[in-house]
């Protein structure tokens, strides 16, 4: 799939550089990243280790998502959200988007996903669809927190990020399963 940018009606922006030990732009998720949660088999939901670096000056705070913009829902479909992390955090471990957020950084807030759970879901792109794009996203923000609930939506949290960003970047992870 290559239409449904994320970012077409965004302002252009510097680019943040994302990095992963776990996740390759442009390569499929192995097992740990897809979703168990969601029914596919051997599926972990196991965060992507990330890191950043380039952030302009005035940044005050990040976040971080996963986005699927090919899920046939009309609006995509919001993975993981995370928002409120300090400027002093260049980098999550694997795994810190569990039940629990035990690997995110104190004041940090994971809002629900689309599946309805304050975690990392995995990529679970239905049987047959074709292959799916998860954007791995993290923004730089110029305000040292966004003043958005836990139970704000994915959407809602965009909407505030769009008024705030200096920079972001992206991994590009792909996911498809057989018919």
């Amino acid at each position: 799939m290559t239409g449904n940018d994320p970012f077409a009606t965004m302002k252009q922006v510097p680019p943040l550089t994302i990095t992963s030990t776990t996740v390759r732009d442009g390569q499929e998720f192995g097992p740990a990243q897809m979703s168990g949660l969601m029914g596919v088999t051997g599926g972990e939901d196991v965060s992507p280790q990330l890191s950043w670096s380039g952030a302009p000056d005035g940044t005050k705070s990040y976040v971080v998502t996963m986005y699927d913009p090919d899920a046939p829902t009309g609006s995509g479909f919001w993975h993981w959200v995370v928002a409120n992390i300090p400027a002093t955090c260049t980098s999550l471990p694997a795994g810190a988007g569990d039940d629990t957020g035990s690997g995110l950084p104190d004041r940090a807030l994971q809002l629900r996903n689309d599946a309805g759970s304050a975690r990392f879901v995995g990529a679970a792109p239905p049987a047959g669809h074709g292959p799916h794009r998860y954007f791995l996203t993290v923004f730089a923000l110029d305000v040292d927190h966004l003043d958005v609930g836990p139970d704000a939506t994915p959407a809602f949290l965009g909407f505030n990020v769009f008024f705030h960003t200096l920079a972001r970047g992206s991994i590009i992870a792909t996911a498809e399963i057989p018919a």
